[in-house]
This record gives structure tokens, C-alpha cells and sequence, in this order.
């Protein structure tokens, strides 16, 4: 009996005829669904208990991260840098770390990630420790405010709302911050802008184009990318008029700005990340540099000592390497 119980559905009615009749047919395909949704729910079953056993890992890890990081920050015996640090001294290492985990992305590092994943956490670990010192909040009503706004933000996933796909849930989800925005300005007795929540710490070609999204909300936008590229053209045009006629480095540097600004809406009209893509051509620039210093090195020279001809033919040289690649 044991051994049968361990066939598949099919061995097990093939056993009973040769020559199935309907009813067997009917039977076998019965006895088929059953097997089957038995197995899926001990694969459910499975499946619960390791994500159960997940969750009480990171829930005892997570609890262990918050008492190192309590006794790092206690004046009896804490770690003197730990302690002297604020808010404010703490946001450059904050930034740091974001970087670091999108460059481990950009790099399919995730050996990496993992580790850069763990440092950014530890600095909400760090806020949420001098804040809980402060008296002002606590790690458990940080992570309670961030449920709370997940669960109202997604009302087709945690309600009744029925969202057909990514891009409705997008606007969907603009809506909600709109809302949000608005009560509270209200709560400042003034009217909402739909500039309103731009961080100011952003990096500022991230910043540009988050401004620029939200004035093309309103309809302050271009329709074509076409009369993008023309409004770059005019912003050269307007820099080297003011190299001409050798002006303040203000209002070049001004003029500059600007055509930096219309870079980002001719990236945003082409669904292009312009923080991204300049990190691209940072990571270009640096590979085929380093590759001008190898060339170099090889004719005992280096830059310094070079001249640009000879490292414009080196660079010519490490850009026609990458293409053949």
C-alpha cells in the first residue's frame, strides 16, 4: 500500500484497465486534479514555512543590529566616533552609501550589494537610534509609518481598488502624493504648487528632471523632443555670445546651468535617466583613460609628459579597442 501511494496519478489508474472506458477517463482525470492540488498545497505549505523561517531570521538579526547599535551610541563605554556624531554629520555617509549601492547594481555586483545593502540600512539604524535618544521617534514607529503608507498607497493589492497595470498604478500613485501635497499645504494655510515636496538635497540633474516631470503634469512641457534639441542649441548659442564678449563667469556660469537643465528635458523626452546616463560616461571616460595611461606607459611616457596630439592618438587608439569588443 505504501509503494502505491508513491505512483503518480496516471500509473495508478493505467493499473486498474488497459482499455480505459469514459468512466475510467472521467476518473483519471478526477483523481489527476486531486493529486495535484494536494501537491500544491503541500508546495504552499513548504513555501510558508521557509518564508516564516525567513522572516524570523531577519526579525532576529534586525533586533541584534538595533542593541549594537545602541551600545555603539552608549556614553559607557560606546565607540567615541559613534557618539559624536548628529544628524547633520551623518547625511554626507548616508549619501555615500546610496551611491555605493547603485553602483554595485549598474555593476551586477550583488556580492557586493549585499554588503553596500547592509551599510545603507545601518545608517536608518543610526537616525532612528539618535532619534529614539532625542525622545523625537523610534525605529518600531519608523517601520510602522512606512506599513502604513505602503498599505494605503497600494489599495488594489491591501483593498478593493482594481488596477489594470504598472503605468495606471503610477498614476495612481501620483495621485495619492498629490493628495498629500495638497492637505498639506492646506495645513500651512497656503495653495499647493506642483513643485511642492522637491527635495532640495537631491543631485541636481536627478532634481532637474523630477521639476521638469512635474511642471509637464501641469502642461508646461514641450510635445517633441525636436524642440528640445533646438533650445540646446540656442543655450550654446547664448554661452558662446558670452564668451565673446568676455562677460562675468556668472552669467556664463548661469548660461551654463541652463544648458544643462535642457540636457536633462532632451534626456526626460527620451526616457533617458540623465543621472544614470552621465554615470555611464563617467565609467566610459575613466576606462578609456586609464587605457591612454597603459598606451602611454608602453612608449615610456605619461600624460603629463605627453602631448595632446600623442594622447588624442592613444585615446583614438582606446576607443577603437572598445568597438572591436
Amino acid at each position: 500500500m505504501a509503494s502505491a501511494r508513491c505512483q503518480s496519478a496516471g500509473d495508478v489508474v493505467s493499473e486498474t484497465s488497459h482499455h480505459p472506458s469514459k468512466s475510467d477517463n472521467k476518473s483519471q482525470h478526477i483523481f489527476s486534479i486531486i493529486y495535484i492540488m494536494r501537491m500544491t498545497d503541500l508546495e504552499t505549505k513548504v513555501v510558508q514555512m521557509l518564508d516564516q523561517k525567513n522572516h524570523e531570521a531577519a526579525s532576529t538579526a534586525f533586533s541584534r543590529l538595533l542593541a549594537i547599535m545602541a551600545k555603539l551610541r552608549d556614553p559607557n563605554g560606546g565607540c567615541p566616533w559613534d557618539l559624536e556624531q548628529s544628524f547633520r554629520t551623518i547625511v554626507p555617509h548616508t549619501i555615500e552609501e546610496a551611491y555605493e549601492v547603485a553602483e554595485a547594481i549598474e555593476q551586477d555586483d550583488m556580492a557586493s550589494l549585499k554588503g553596500e545593502l547592509g551599510d545603507l540600512l545601518f545608517q536608518a539604524v543610526f537616525y532612528a537610534q539618535m532619534a529614539r535618544e532625542a525622545g523625537t521617534f523610534t525605529m518600531a514607529e519608523v517601520i510602522e509609518a512606512l506599513n502604513a503608507k505602503m498599505v494605503k498607497r497600494h489599495p488594489h493589492v491591501f483593498g478593493d481598488v482594481a488596477i489594470a497595470d504598472a503605468a495606471e498604478q503610477t498614476h495612481a500613485w501620483e495621485r495619492q502624493k498629490a493628495e498629500e501635497r495638497a492637505a498639506a499645504a492646506a495645513a500651512q494655510g497656503r495653495k499647493p504648487s506642483a513643485l511642492d515636496g522637491m527635495t532640495e538635497g537631491l543631485p541636481a540633474l536627478t532634481r532637474a528632471g523630477k521639476l521638469q516631470n512635474r511642471a509637464a503634469r501641469v502642461g508646461f512641457d514641450w510635445p517633441e523632443p525636436a524642440q528640445v534639441l533646438d533650445k540646446i542649441t540656442e543655450e550654446v548659442a547664448e554661452i558662446r555670445a558670452e564668451l565673446e564678449q568676455s562677460a562675468p563667469m556668472e552669467a556664463v556660469a548661469e548660461e551654463v546651468g541652463d544648458l544643462l537643465f535642457a540636457v536633462v528635458n532632451l534626456g526626460r523626452h527620451l526616457e533617458i535617466d540623465s543621472e544614470t546616463a552621465l554615470r555611464a560616461a563617467n565609467r566610459k571616460f575613466e576606462r578609456r583613460f586609464r587605457r591612454v595611461e597603459e598606451l602611454l606607459a608602453q612608449q615610456g611616457k605619461e600624460p603629463a609628459s605627453s602631448t595632446l596630439d600623442e594622447m588624442e592618438t592613444a585615446w583614438s587608439q582606446a576607443k577603437a579597442e572598445e568597438k572591436q569588443r
